[in-house]
Order: C-alpha cells, then sequence, then structure tokens
C-alpha cells in the first residue's frame, strides 16, 4: 500500500511481482504529490495500473462474466468495488484501468497530459474532465460503460479462452446424462429375462464330474 501524505510505500518482501507492484504504488505516490485536488478513487487506482502498465488487468475483463453479461457498474458503485472481496476487487481495478485509459483515447491528444496539467493547476477533477473530453462526467460514465460493454462481448469472451471453458463443463456434464440414458435402457431390457435355477439332478452330475 501507498501512504501519500507520508510518502511512504509498504510491500510484502513476497510479492509473486515485486518490481510491477512497487511501480503502481510510486505512481500513487506521484499522483498525489503533483495534484493538489481530491480526485475519485476509481481514477486514482485506474491512473496507478495506467502508469505502470498494467494492461494484463484489461485482459482480465476479457474472461470476467459479469462484464460480458453487461454488468457495468457506475463510477460511484466502481469506487465501492474497489474495497470489495479480491474478487470483485479485481474487476473494479480492471475497470478502473480501462476508464482512465477512456479519458486519454477521449482527448485529441490520446494522452492523459491535458486533464493531468489541470488537475495539477488547481482545476476540479470533474471541470478537468469536461475541459479535456468535451463531456461531463455522467456523459462520460455513459460513454465508457457502452465502449467496455462493446470491447468485452460473448464474443470477445469466448475468444479469450471461454469456449473452452464451456467445452470442460460439457464434457464433465455429459457422461452424468448418458448414465442416466443408459439406466433406463438397461432397466427396459432386463424386463422379461429369467434365469431359472439349477436342477438338483444337474447339481449332482456336476459333483461327480
Amino acid at each position: 500500500m501507498a501512504l501519500p501524505s507520508e510518502r511512504t510505500i509498504v510491500l510484502r518482501a513476497d510479492d509473486a511481482d515485486l518490481p510491477r507492484t512497487l511501480r503502481h504504488e510510486l505512481a500513487h505516490l506521484a499522483l498525489h504529490q503533483a495534484v493538489p485536488v481530491r480526485v475519485p478513487l476509481w481514477f486514482d487506482e485506474g491512473y496507478a495500473a495506467w502508469a505502470a502498465g498494467e494492461w494484463e488487468r484489461l485482459g482480465a475483463l476479457e474472461l470476467n462474466l459479469a462484464v460480458v453479461r453487461g454488468a457495468i457498474p457506475d463510477l460511484t458503485q466502481l469506487d465501492g468495488d474497489l474495497r470489495a472481496s479480491s474478487s470483485t476487487a479485481d474487476a473494479a481495478y480492471a475497470l478502473a484501468a480501462s476508464a482512465v485509459t477512456e479519458l486519454a483515447r477521449r482527448n485529441p491528444s490520446g494522452t492523459l497530459t491535458p486533464l493531468l496539467t489541470r488537475l495539477e493547476g488547481g482545476q476540479d477533477f470533474e471541470a478537468a474532465v469536461r475541459a479535456t473530453t468535451g463531456l461531463t462526467l455522467d456523459r462520460f460514465e455513459q460513454n465508457w460503460q457502452r465502449t467496455v460493454r462493446r470491447h468485452y462481448s460473448l464474443g470477445t469472451w469466448l475468444i479469450a479462452g471461454g469456449g473452452w471453458l464451456l467445452v470442460a463443463i460439457l464434457i464433465l456434464i455429459l457422461p452424468r446424462f448418458r448414465r442416466r440414458a443408459d439406466r433406463a435402457r438397461r432397466a427396459a431390457l432386463d424386463q422379461g429375462w429369467e434365469v431359472e435355477p439349477e436342477s438338483a439332478e444337474g447339481s449332482e452330475l456336476d459333483h461327480t464330474r
């Protein structure tokens, strides 16, 4: 975690990807040191992911069923999801990164530089977004949600690996249906079959042999 007011970063020594995590937390410190105004949590986390080059977070959205179903939170809900359980937060971090990427895309320069310059100058976040994208924050939110739905559709999910997941599920489920069907056939074939008990005479012959 990063403590911007203390200019301190706390990291686990056994972090699986320590350099990337350090870049992410350094981006938090740099943003808070340069920008004197308050920014929403989704922008704070999305900017850190964007600055650290964590593009694999966006790739994770391709296999997120909630996103595929079109269950995209609004930006206020996204702030709450970032503080939620790990499974929810993983998708939230990726969505925050996609929102920040969309802010850059909406500017003619294709970068965040104009937005950051206005924030560094003390302009309110919503006013800075409107000045650099031409959209109110509400309008930007709607456009971002539409973009996410378009980029991470069912087709994208299938191409990204969801299709193999469906195949695996079918492989597990189909044998159960087959056994149920075979059970009914076996029961039908058993009807009318009777095995006569061995006669006493036959048994004596077997013993003499």
